[in-house]
């Protein structure tokens, strides 16, 4: 399939979405072709996505039952994890501290 065959497909789901009726819809009507089709990639790439990366962690915050990291993602995008409190300490033990220290170590020295 061509990426402008694709693009417009994408741009009809996009336009076919519930939540894009009324103010947001002409939010997109308004764009420019530049505009709509970097917005189109950009849902393309969380769509086609089985996984995120968090590139970078710059904000940590612990409230009530859960736990936040916050940072950017591999498109520089904003992006938030939210854990369970219980189950993130329960798999964020010291032992699998020393094992992700380790694993670390081991790909400094192959650099």
């Amino acid at each position: 399939m061509t990426k402008d065959k694709e693009r417009k497909e994408l741009e009809n789901k996009l336009m076919e979405m519930p939540e894009l009726e009324g103010n947001l819809k002409d939010e997109y009507r308004n764009m420019s072709k530049k505009e709509l089709l970097d917005t189109i990639d950009d849902l393309k790439m969380q769509l086609d996505s089985e996984h995120k990366r968090m590139n970078d962690i710059n904000t940590f915050q612990a409230h009530e039952n859960e736990v936040y990291l916050r940072g950017t993602d591999e498109y520089g995008k904003d992006f938030t994890v939210c854990f369970d409190s219980y189950n993130f300490l329960e798999w964020i033990t010291l032992d699998n501290i020393k094992y992700i220290k380790k694993q670390l170590t081991k790909y400094i020295k192959q650099l």
